[in-house]
């Protein structure tokens, strides 16, 4: 877990995986409502809830690894980057991840409540544009903490 990653960075490994799973994770999503485009609704929330599961138990393996290796000042210290740059966009990325992973969450709980209603077809659209946001800052993250 600890070990020397695998993308050529000096980050951890679990970090470089963590890194890689949500960066691919928008276009699994991506694959899932294109399921519920096609009308295969059961195959639609079959995807999502793998999808939602796998990013619990990956979100819990980066919080274990984070925890341990002593947080966000254990990993600022060997960048570049700006303490309070790296500080205010890491904010960022959990303030997006937290509020998506609560409407996910929702979304999942009551989505046979508002199948073929706008509501949950909104509620997606607000999911897969914080699944994108997470991804996309979570990389930035990376990059500031690990690359520059």
């Amino acid at each position: 877990m600890f070990g020397v990653g695998f993308l050529g960075t000096k980050a951890p490994f679990f970090m470089d995986l963590v890194t890689l799973i949500v960066a691919v994770l928008p276009f699994l999503v991506a694959g899932a409502i294109y399921l519920a485009k096609l009308k295969k609704y059961k195959y639609h929330a079959y995807a999502q809830r793998i999808i939602f599961l796998i990013s619990v138990v990956v979100l819990t393996y980066f919080e274990t690894g984070v925890r341990v290796v002593g947080g966000f000042e254990s990993f600022i210290k060997d960048s570049t980057i700006s303490h309070d740059y790296a500080f205010l966009v890491s904010i960022l990325h959990i303030t997006i991840s937290v509020i998506t992973l609560i409407i996910w969450t929702a979304t999942l709980f009551i989505a046979h409540k508002q199948l073929m209603l706008k509501k949950h077809k909104l509620a997606g659209k607000i999911v897969s544009g914080g699944i994108v946001a997470t991804s996309l800052t979570g990389i930035w993250v990376y990059f500031l903490l690990f690359v520059f």
